[in-house]
């Protein structure tokens, strides 16, 4: 992309790829990365996989594909107004969610419950090991053999894993560093203490908007809340009252796109306003630079930023703690842990994964094995396994 800034990633000075690939004719470095995902294994299970609302809930509530596909869709316009690199911002956003398990966070909670013991389960670093490890199509080398660039944007598009002195910092400041991270070998030099790439923030700061959006707009088609609920909520309560003001006639479901997309476009014009002021400010003058400016450049405007903190505190009391979401919660949680029993106790794993399994020399190594699997289901495949092994088929709701 010859209008890039000069603090944008280019792919021309990528710092290449764990396993040598001859250059494309047709394609840069960061295009091949989003091509590659796209059509691995991992990016279409996502299909199957919970956002929030459970897939038998209804055939029009997001799952965790088309999550990532509006997110893949933010970070892309947020790059091309920075004038940053659309295809890697592209390939981080559509890679951000390869390591979610089945049935949402419910699903990762139970897993990191039972890996409690074997250091725990993280879905970022679980992404990591799809793409460097678990997907196995090519003949030369196992996982995807992406750019450095795109593999430090799946890893820290959060932000540092650890201080400069090797401290965990951040979320991990308290419980540490995830386990497998250092499993993995591409890791080893992806600079744990330095910030992400631009492209890497903006594929950041783009699911945050989605997910404040879209699970607004799940909720009100599942009748969770209504337009009136969300008059007194920060971000969300002045475009409610302006739509329902400019709309008043007009069917809720029209009513409610309208707050959506106002709530997605003012949201995202915050973030490239108040972004292209801090990079003016922080003076840099390449990626080198945004990684070591000390602090995340992509962000929203601090009374957005506080406004987005209100919305997640309604959503969390209102929708994703909402008794009839917390029915379907607590089931799969209970099935995502009756697996990981069972499949301890037995090493009875379908496919390739039975001799895995039976190869494994320790219980976490073992253990490891069985997340690895289980973290790759979608919801109808755990649902199925369930039925081979207890001879049951429980009813979510």
């Amino acid at each position: 992309m010859s209008d890039t800034a000069v603090y944008a990633s280019k792919p021309e000075h990528s710092l290449g790829r764990i396993n040598g690939a001859g250059p494309s004719a047709t394609r840069s470095e960061f295009q091949r990365d989003r091509d590659r995902i796209i059509h691995s294994t991992a990016f279409r299970r996502l299909q199957h996989k919970t956002q929030v609302f459970f897939q038998h809930d209804g055939n029009h509530f997001r799952n965790r594909l088309t999550h990532t596909l509006e997110v893949s869709q933010m970070a892309r316009s947020m790059a091309r107004a920075l004038h940053l690199n659309e295809d890697l911002a592209e390939a981080i956003a559509l890679a951000h969610d390869l390591g979610h398990t089945p049935f949402g966070h419910a699903g990762e909670r139970a897993l990191h419950a039972m890996m409690a013991p074997f250091g725990g389960f993280d879905h970022n670093i679980q992404a990591m090991r799809v793409v460097t490890r678990l997907e196995n199509r090519y003949a030369e080398h196992d996982g995807l053999n992406l750019t450095w660039e795109t593999l430090e944007g799946i890893l820290k598009h959060n932000g540092p894993l650890t201080n400069p002195d090797g401290t965990p910092c951040g979320a991990h400041a308290q419980a540490g560093l995830p386990a497998g991270l250092d499993t993995i070998a591409a890791c080893a030099d992806l600079r744990l203490s330095s910030f992400a790439s631009l492209e890497a923030q903006t594929a950041a700061i783009a699911d945050d908007i989605a997910y404040n959006a879209h699970d607004i707009d799940d909720a009100l088609r599942a009748g969770l809340i209504t337009l009136t609920d969300l008059l007194e909520v920060p971000l969300a309560g002045p475009i409610v009252r302006e739509v329902l003001d400019l709309y008043p006639a007009v069917a809720p479901k029209r009513q409610a796109h309208e707050v959506q997309r106002r709530l997605i476009t003012r949201s995202i014009e915050d973030v490239i306003t108040t972004t292209a002021g801090n990079i003016e400010a922080a003076g840099v003058t390449s990626v080198e630079q945004v990684r070591v400016a000390g602090r995340t450049l992509v962000a929203f405007s601090p009374g957005v930023a506080e406004a987005v903190r209100g919305l997640k505190a309604f959503l969390f009391a209102r929708v994703y703690r909402h008794e009839s979401v917390m029915v379907s919660v607590r089931q799969s949680e209970q099935l995502v842990t009756a697996l990981f029993a069972r499949y301890m106790d037995t090493r009875d794993l379908p496919g390739r994964w039975a001799a895995v399994a039976q190869a494994a020399a320790s219980d976490s190594e073992l253990a490891r094995t069985i997340a690895d699997f289980i973290a790759g289901m979608t919801d109808p495949y755990a649902l199925v396994e369930y039925a081979r092994l207890f001879d049951a088929r429980p009813e979510f709701g």
